[in-house]
């Protein structure tokens, strides 16, 4: 086939098929023709294909056909709408799905570190079998201070960020055991008990505070958020209701792992805070008030959009044509 003569001959075709391609509006004669004029083109395609498939006829053809493919059948949604939507729909759905339970989580993670701080901080055999006075006196004098600051900030909010979105993921992906959640929020909530009292027994409880709360407020409520989405993930596998189990738990899985995703961004913020204002020279009630405005902002966002979004009808899953048709059960 001579491909220059067959050029000759169809170039006023794909011409035309390029320009209602291109146009805006197309009536349905129009309509009807590019669908003409697009079939036509594919075999042409194929025939040039079968003589020289590498081509640059054959290139430019194929980038026309994708073109015309893509007026007729609709493209997706514009990548920014995507990102608007998922900011002020889905994620804080997604938040606003797991509240009480984030509160609930969080309500037991006080109640194990208060419980701890209480039984090291008034117990002294407690003190002597978990150290020595020596290594206490450090602690409390040096150490915890130090850890704030012996790195350079920027260095030290990235280390935190990185550390703590991965317990977050982790919290999330393992929730489906029913037992890392748990594990995850005891240890940390022993551990963090078993520091206050250290500190307490020492007379040091106000650093102790001025340099937990901070950045503490927005970083553990994102622990428990995390863990909140672990286990309604566990709950969808337990008690899958009306749906099949597999069915609830890809739903319920689809749905909270974008939480995954928007804790990454509060942690980002939270390891900022840890990292520039925690250990800054900045009086205590400033601290604070940017740690509380932290947490602030978190809960206006799930409250506020999130309820709007809920109320709207909207879900925090894929779309349909992502998530996939599911099979009719009874």
């Amino acid at each position: 086939m001579d491909l220059d003569a067959f050029t000759v001959v169809h170039r006023e075709e794909w011409a035309r098929l390029k320009q209602l391609a291109a146009q805006r509006r197309l009536s349905g004669a129009e309509a009807d023709e590019l669908l003409k004029l697009y079939q036509r083109a594919s075999t042409h395609l194929s025939m040039i294909r079968s003589v020289s498939p590498e081509g640059a006829l054959s290139a430019s053809l194929s980038t026309l056909l994708a073109q015309a493919r893509t007026r007729f059948t609709g493209a997706r949604s514009n990548v920014f709408e995507d990102v608007a939507n998922f900011f002020v729909l889905t994620l804080p759905l997604a938040f606003y799905r797991i509240r009480w339970l984030t509160l609930a989580i969080g309500a037991a993670f006080v109640l194990i570190t208060v419980f701890y701080a209480i039984w090291v901080a008034g117990n002294p055999d407690v003190l002597k079998a978990l150290g020595s006075d020596a290594h206490f006196r450090r602690y409390v004098e040096e150490d915890f201070v130090n850890y704030y600051s012996e790195n350079p900030a920027a260095s030290f909010a990235g280390q935190v960020w990185t550390n703590n979105a991965w317990i977050a993921a982790q919290e999330v992906a393992f929730g489906i055991t029913g037992i890392f959640v748990p594990s995850v929020i005891y240890g940390n909530a022993s551990s963090l008990g078993m520091s206050a009292g250290v500190m307490f027994s020492y007379g040091r409880g106000d650093v102790f505070f001025s340099y937990i709360l901070p950045h503490g407020m927005m970083e553990m409520t994102a622990i428990f958020i995390a863990g909140a989405a672990g286990l309604r993930i566990f709950w969808a596998w337990i008690s899958p209701g009306p749906r099949r189990r597999s069915e609830s738990l890809a739903v319920e899985g689809r749905s909270l792992i974008t939480t995954a995703l928007g804790l990454v961004l509060i942690l980002l913020i939270s390891g900022l805070v840890e990292g520039f204002v925690t250990p800054s020279p900045m009086p205590l009630w400033l601290k604070l008030s940017i740690g509380a405005l932290v947490l602030a902002a978190y809960w206006c966002y799930t409250l506020i959009l999130g309820r709007r979004a809920a109320k709207a009808g909207y879900s925090a899953d894929l779309a349909e044509q992502d998530a996939g048709a599911t099979v009719p059960t009874v």
